[in-house]
């Protein structure tokens, strides 16, 4: 029986898209339980209603700017970031890895530079598994 196609930059266009709309339905849809997040506030694993209620309490919109695949499985987006109240957007980076169709991992970072880093550790750490 064959599987369907899905692959990361598919996932990580659902995960944007739900994110955005506030629609804590769909962000449940994208993402793996347990979902890694990193953000200014630490890192940890949260269940998909968890991560939902973040983002619908957050109003946090994340559009994507440019894309850097690392690994079948890790792909680090520069997005400008905004909430609610927010002046100006602002520039930060997310690292994503996914298992199948979702999102397991959404990793936040200040900038490019340190998310291409930690995408690159997560990506050699995976390989000598």
């Amino acid at each position: 029986m064959e599987q369907p196609e899905h692959t990361l930059p598919t996932a990580v266009d659902r995960w944007h898209a739900a994110v955005n709309a506030h629609a804590p339905t769909r962000v449940e849809a994208t993402v793996s339980d347990p979902v890694v997040v990193r953000g200014p506030r630490g890192a940890g694993p949260l269940s998909p209603a968890e991560f939902a209620d973040w983002a619908a309490r957050s109003g946090i919109e994340l559009v994507p700017r440019s894309w850097h695949p690392v690994s079948d499985r890790l792909m680090v987006v520069e997005e400008d970031a905004t909430w609610p109240g927010s002046k100006e957007p602002v520039r930060v980076a997310t690292v994503f890895r996914s298992t199948g169709d979702r999102v397991s991992a959404a990793l936040r970072l200040p900038d490019l530079g340190s998310a291409l880093e930690l995408a690159s550790i997560c990506r050699e750490t995976a390989a000598t598994e």
